[in-house]
């Protein structure tokens, strides 16, 4: 291997984590006990709209107010009635979910791993540019990583096999001499395999660490 690519999202940062203590700051400002049951529909509402913003659907901006007109009436709220209104509401869960960044405890040694065994670094994220490369300088990670590619940035999103060749481009290495890891088996494992690249699981919940991987 010449070179390793990680996702970002629940692989070397705790995105479940800060946006489920995110939320609930949210609803507690705003009034509403954060139940298990909302924090799970609040997840349920993204996995459905997220990827219309991966597809084109929407706006970045645009899959954020239609989470808004899903989840909203949930707690009993009104949907502002102007996008920029819309907006300015979702900026209340940001700035929540935002204070509550944080890496998982295993993301900076395998950094570190991969750094001693002279490999180059790379990310690849369904994300925007901007709040991705915010998170990964919010976590600490930023100044180990090499290449950081986005869904936005690239054009194009994991599962698409552009999305891990180009990646490899970025990082000047061939697809075979990559290593892919990421929780998401489809995307970060199947796929990537699919593009020439290894790739291996991070299965958290079995309790799998990212520094046993490389």
């Amino acid at each position: 291997m010449k070179a390793v690519v990680f996702d970002l999202d629940n692989t070397l940062f705790d995105h479940t984590g800060s946006a489920t203590l995110g939320l609930r700051g949210w609803v507690t400002e705003l009034g509403v006990t954060p139940t298990d049951e909302l924090v799970a529909e609040w997840f349920v509402i993204e996995d459905r709209v997220y990827p219309r913003w991966l597809s084109g659907e929407l706006t970045h901006q645009g899959q954020r107010r239609a989470r808004l007109h899903e989840f909203l009436p949930l707690i009993g709220r009104p949907v502002p009635p102007t996008e920029a209104a819309q907006d300015e509401f979702f900026e209340g869960y940001l700035r929540h979910y935002r204070d509550r960044w944080i890496a998982y405890p295993d993301a900076r040694p395998a950094l570190e791993v991969a750094r001693g065994n002279g490999w180059r670094i790379g990310v690849l994220t369904n994300g925007s540019t901007v709040q991705q490369n915010a998170k990964l300088e919010a976590i600490g990670l930023a100044e180990l990583v090499d290449v950081v590619c986005t869904s936005e940035s690239l054009g194009v999103s994991k599962p698409d096999p552009l999305a891990y060749q180009r990646v490899c481009e970025a990082l000047g290495c061939e697809p075979a001499d990559v290593l892919m890891i990421g929780d998401n088996l489809e995307l970060d494992v199947l796929a990537a395999q699919a593009a020439g690249l290894a790739a291996r699981h991070l299965d958290r919940a079995a309790g799998t660490v990212l520094t046993e991987l490389l």
